[in-house]
């Protein structure tokens, strides 16, 4: 299927380019993995610990009335959502807190909301606790889930093409996930398990869509690999599978787009990492997997002659 003409775009011509865009926002991506490792960076309940309050109340109320009620007993710096913004009375609060205070946030909050708005009563829906110490273990699993996910990348484009596919593939994956959280720790948003899943769903997406070009660029090289230098027929290759990438990208793009704008706050920051993956991941299997397989071709030719 084609909704664009047979291109011929110089993509690898233009590499020198992309890796200096890929160089500038690596750098933000490494910095924010830093500031993560060292705690220092938005981290969401789920790595900081503290506590999830849901609700609503029974008449609308502004987020204002709240934290002014919370600043009494000390949590004036919580994070407050509005869930249902067509009707200003269902919020979610969020206050971290160490380990001895995170039992009895939730109560001291909800004590709190009853005494300074009796008419208005706080019906709550959950209230969820997570300690630092466990905040910890779940930052450590995080990163082993994302290091198992790029060690499986490795060892399934190794076997299924060879292993210069397969190391491109994985710093491709890898370059996908540090330039995503580099744009989001930019934006000051919040790090929790649900970006972890975002980030690891969009490793997959990305490795698809690089499979993709890489399967083309694979074939090329068996039926013309006599009749071209190689930078031309991994030219040739991407050139030929790029409608089936903008069909792609642009079908994802639609339901993540649609899901950041009907999606709720809650699913907000989720959505836009999603949608940023997705861009990233089409830029990067185009400028970054298969650029990286042509410098490695030209400073050691033999495998592929």
């Amino acid at each position: 299927m084609h909704i664009l003409p047979r291109t011929n775009i110089n993509f690898i011509g233009r590499r020198r380019y992309a890796f200096l865009v890929s160089a500038v926002l690596l750098a933000f991506g490494i910095l924010a993995f830093v500031f993560i490792f060292l705690g220092k960076a938005n981290l969401g309940i789920d790595f900081a610990g503290g506590t999830m309050i849901q609700g609503s109340f029974e008449k609308p109320m502004r987020v204002g009335q709240i934290r002014d009620a919370l600043s009494t007993i000390g949590y004036g710096d919580a994070e407050i959502k509005v869930l249902k913004r067509e009707v200003a009375n269902s919020f979610m609060i969020r206050i971290k807190a160490s380990e001895e205070e995170v039992t009895r946030v939730g109560e001291d909050v909800l004590a709190q909301l009853e005494k300074d708005y009796p008419d208005n009563k706080f019906n709550k829906d959950s209230v969820d606790e997570v300690g630092p110490v466990v905040g910890k273990i779940l930052q450590n699993q995080a990163r082993t889930a994302v290091i198992l996910a790029f060690l499986g990348i490795l060892i399934y484009i190794w076997i299924r093409f060879d292993f210069r596919f397969g190391v491109a593939a994985t710093v491709c994956t890898f370059h996908d996930v540090l330039v995503i959280l580099g744009i989001l720790f930019i934006l000051q948003k919040e790090i929790t398990l649900l970006i972890v899943t975002a980030l690891l769903t969009l490793a997959g997406y990305s490795l698809t869509d690089t499979v993709v070009v890489f399967d083309r660029i694979r074939e090329n090289l068996r039926l013309f690999r006599k009749k071209g230098d190689f930078a031309s027929i991994i030219n040739s290759s991407i050139n030929e599978v790029l409608s089936r990438t903008v069909i792609t990208s642009i079908t994802t793009l639609s339901v993540v787009v649609t899901l950041f704008l009907v999606g709720g706050e809650v699913l907000h920051d989720f959505s836009l990492a999603l949608i940023l993956g997705v861009i990233v991941g089409t830029y990067s299997s185009v400028f970054v997997a298969s650029p990286i397989i042509v410098e490695w071709e030209i400073r050691s030719p033999k495998r592929f002659k």
